[in-house]
């Protein structure tokens, strides 16, 4: 069994807070924040609130093409005169960022427009953020951390959702 590693609310509002004090002082202004569903779209509204930059989102988690595939083509054609911030609540593996890097950039997308922020990033993924509350080694610790939202669903459930990928659990 993973061990689930809670993060609280108090922490997660701290996270936020961090990640927009982070993207004020880099200078670098997105016109828009885009969470990515499922993870990335607290993170992101409230991110949106405490910026007050505007929030779009897609949804990865679902794998539907019309909520993802459809919309990364208008995001690609945004990011062409626009600077995006694309928000989830943990970079793990990199497979998610890979998968928005690689949708816009068939789509004719400017990827010098698009930017990447998490709560968590691991340092050992395939792919980098640039913007991040907390890094972990996955490497090193396994532990699953189940945000606010997820406390939510039967511990079976999330225990179930964190077997998806079992190499990065202990």
């Amino acid at each position: 069994m993973p061990t689930l590693t809670p993060v609280d609310q108090p922490e997660f509002l701290t996270a936020v807070h961090y990640v927009a004090a982070r993207i004020r002082e880099s200078g670098w202004a997105p016109h828009f924040i885009i969470g990515v569903g499922r993870g990335g779209l607290t993170p992101a509204v409230y991110l949106s609130h405490a910026t007050g930059i505007a929030m779009l989102s897609i949804d990865h988690s679902s794998h539907l093409p019309g909520f993802s595939a459809e919309l990364l083509v208008k995001l690609a054609g945004k990011s062409l005169t626009e600077r995006l911030l694309f928000v989830d609540d943990i970079n793990d593996s990199g497979t998610t960022i890979a998968h928005v890097k690689r949708s816009l950039s068939e789509a004719g997308g400017d990827l010098s427009n698009v930017r990447f922020a998490t709560l968590i990033d691991n340092v050992v993924s395939a792919e980098k953020v640039d913007y991040c509350f907390r890094k972990i080694d996955r490497s090193v610790n396994k532990d699953w951390f189940v945000f606010p939202w997820e406390q939510l669903s039967p511990v079976e459930k999330v225990i179930e959702d964190s077997a998806v990928v079992p190499e990065r659990l202990a």
